[in-house]
């Protein structure tokens, strides 16, 4: 009986023991082959992100073997480097360029002589209080930087000094101008002027002025304005050919006031920049519904010139599918206080619901056009209608009467005949 008892405690145990099952590793492509239909967690997969929400693209360049071409331009290399690499290279070139000719300078001072005679005042040294390497580094450091302290200085009686002092000059401000150039611009890069400029965290897709629009909000944090600023937008999204080309993340445009002129802005406050959803968007046949099965990602792009620096800059940023909002409408931000306009930037990311069809744009142009009177008709056109088709009716029954005294006229020139 105990035993009896131990074998149904074991066999509940192995029931309730949960069963881990360890799937084979495939290769990609396999596992892209896989059915979607297994479980619902299988089917998510993840979007990956072209440009993330701070405006940096995610792409890595692999395999580049011309890695000479970055020699070529080696100005532009220097500046996109990392300021860690930058400022160690700036360190590197000016230290290893005192050391070369610090290297020189003590050569010449060893071939002439001149250390066998240290303390000799009738010698006449190339460069005068030179008494080893560390003088000769010096020297060349008070020679390039143009410091000159005095004490060691370079006498008449030595032709080659004077050439590498004229070398060592013009090399020197050569290394100074590009080196400093180089530190300037990087300085000066408006990059971080795109840091205060904001997009708001979610696209929103309802009803405006009757039509569909998709929406996102765009701010500027400073006072000082950006000058011909400009907005565009792009849909990344992968799509396949009629011919059975695979194009991935194929770029489209997504029209936001271009031939209007809504597209340039005068971004004093925050704007909603709107895109209609017509015959010729990209959404025009998504809806609701199918707007998250959807493997897509808006990426906009805010453009113009820097007021205190002239210089352009360009803020990015872009939005998946779970980042667009259907239904819903931007908080207004912009309150006219006593004398001036407050912006409420805690408000700049909220939204709120609203009613919002959930049939796509071409489905609501579907049914606007199967409807018997379409909003736009009135009765006095619908009487201009009736009247143009009795003058048509008119017109016809006019043809037909003349046509009938025609045959008319012929049967009595026959008969006469």
């Amino acid at each position: 009986m105990a035993a009896n008892v131990l074998e149904e405690d074991s066999m509940e145990q192995d029931i309730e023991s949960p069963v881990t099952i360890h799937q084979p590793k495939l290769p990609k492509q396999a596992r892209e082959d896989l059915p979607k239909n297994i479980s619902k967690e299988c089917a998510k997969r993840k979007i990956q992100r072209y440009v993330r929400k701070d405006g940096k693209c995610n792409v890595h360049h692999g395999n580049v073997r011309e890695t000479y071409r970055y020699l070529t331009d080696i100005f532009t290399t220097l500046v996109d480097l990392k300021w860690r690499f930058n400022l160690l290279i700036f360190v590197m070139v000016y230290t290893v360029t005192w050391l070369f000719f610090g290297m020189i300078w003590w050569l010449i001072a060893y071939m002439r002589g001149d250390m066998d005679h240290i303390g000799d005042s009738t010698w006449t040294p190339c460069v005068s209080n030179l008494n080893g390497f560390v003088s000769a580094f010096l020297f060349s450091i008070e020679t390039e930087t143009t410091i000159g302290y005095g004490y060691r200085v370079i006498t008449d009686k030595c032709p080659e000094g004077i050439i590498l002092l004229l070398v060592q000059s013009v090399l020197g401000s050569i290394v100074n101008a590009f080196m400093v150039g180089c530190m300037f611009v990087k300085i000066s890069q408006p990059k971080k002027r795109a840091e205060t400029l904001v997009f708001s965290t979610n696209a929103v897709i309802s009803m405006r002025d009757g039509k569909l629009c998709l929406m996102f909000r765009v701010g500027d944090l400073r006072n000082s304005h950006i000058v011909e600023a400009s907005i565009r937008a792009k849909l990344i999204k992968s799509k396949q050919t009629k011919e059975g080309e695979f194009i991935p993340l194929n770029q489209t445009d997504i029209n936001v006031g271009y031939y209007t002129g809504d597209d340039r802005l005068f971004l004093v406050s925050p704007l909603i920049i709107s895109h209609e959803i017509n015959q010729q968007s990209p959404f025009w046949e998504i809806s609701k519904a199918q707007l998250p099965k959807e493997e897509l990602e808006i990426v906009v792009i805010l453009e113009g010139m820097v007021e205190a620096t002239g210089m352009t800059c360009q803020a990015r940023s872009s939005y998946i599918t779970s980042e667009i909002l259907w239904g819903y409408r931007f908080t207004p931000v912009l309150t006219l206080e006593d004398g001036f306009y407050e912006v409420d930037y805690n408000s700049f990311h909220e939204t709120y619901e609203t009613n919002t069809p959930v049939y796509s744009a071409k489905e609501l142009a579907e049914m606007a056009s199967r409807a018997e009177l379409p909003l736009t008709w009135s009765v006095s056109s619908k009487l201009d209608q009736h009247a143009e088709l009795e003058t048509e009716e008119e017109e016809k029954n006019q043809e037909d009467q003349n046509e009938r005294n025609g045959d008319v006229a012929n049967l009595e020139n026959e008969s006469k005949v």
